[in-house]
């Protein structure tokens, strides 16, 4: 038996209401990460749509504020807002890096396996998804390869994020890798991995009602024009970077009680399980 048995039930209620008991903090917090994810998404908006790689690239690239508004929200969770330091966004350190390092190692091939599928399956042809179209051999031959690469993606998904919650680890300046979280997390792993799809779930599905509601709001107004694109992205990125905060909540939580951590106390030792 493990030494802490997490809650489900608690730990996703600890997490959605830290985010909502917090909610001004979280907008001073993400204000830059917010911007500058929609520069991203404004420059992303200009590359060919042919294929799904642009959008993997864009992707990437977000994967920066996104880094720097998380160190800071874990900071938030573990330490207090007081020990969140300077403002995120403004600046890159060494901790930073930590996380991003930390980030490659449990989700780069999660990403590469991804970017495999896309290239795999290369585009799709609206009219062949009509009913009654003839199968055309090449896309058969294609989504014949892309399916075990999409299995394999499912798989990395699952193992990401049960040794996920090591993120929080770098954001207190602990050394940590996904060896230990995968070690500490057992006994709890179908936990910590149903917390975080329900979350990781739940924010794909506000941000896409989100969309779909600013987007009509929007165009009724505005008409279907770029003001109407520019408003619907800047409400969907808030909304998204909402759900980061929760799972990055759920992260900072995860590693709190598991590894008993406690700032200037040691880690707890596995063989003490």
């Amino acid at each position: 038996m493990p030494a802490v048995k997490l809650s489900f039930g608690g730990l996703a209620a600890q997490s959605f209401g830290f985010v909502f008991a917090n909610f001004g903090l979280f907008f001073h917090l993400v204000t830059i990460p917010w911007i500058a994810s929609l520069m991203i998404r404004l420059l992303g908006s200009t590359m060919s749509r042919d294929s799904l790689m642009p959008m993997l690239i864009e992707k990437a690239a977000d994967m920066i504020p996104t880094v720097m508004f998380m160190v800071a929200w874990q900071r938030v969770v573990l330490l207090g807002p007081s020990r969140v330091g300077r403002l995120p966004g403004l600046g890159w350190s060494p901790r930073e890096t930590a996380f991003l390092l930390y980030l490659i190692k449990i989700g780069g091939f999660t990403f590469v396996l991804l970017a495999a599928f896309v290239l795999a399956l290369g585009s799709i042809d609206p009219e062949m998804l009509a009913a009654g179209a003839a199968v055309d051999p090449e896309v058969a031959r294609r989504q014949a390869l892309a399916a075990p690469i999409g299995a394999g993606f499912t798989v990395s998904i699952i193992l990401a994020l049960r040794v996920s919650y090591g993120l929080a680890a770098t954001s207190v300046d602990e050394p940590f890798t996904p060896r230990l979280s995968w070690a500490h997390s057992r006994g709890n792993a179908w936990t910590i991995i149903g917390v975080l799809f329900l979350i990781f779930f739940s924010s794909a599905l506000a941000t896409t009602m989100a969309t779909l509601v600013v987007l009509s709001l929007a165009r009724g107004v505005l008409g279907a024009g770029e003001s109407a694109a520019v408003i619907t992205w800047t409400a969907a990125i808030l909304v998204s970077y909402a759900g980061t905060a929760v799972a990055a909540t759920a992260q900072a939580l995860i590693f709190r009680d598991l590894l008993g951590w406690r700032e200037g106390t040691p880690l707890r030792a596995l063989e003490q399980r």
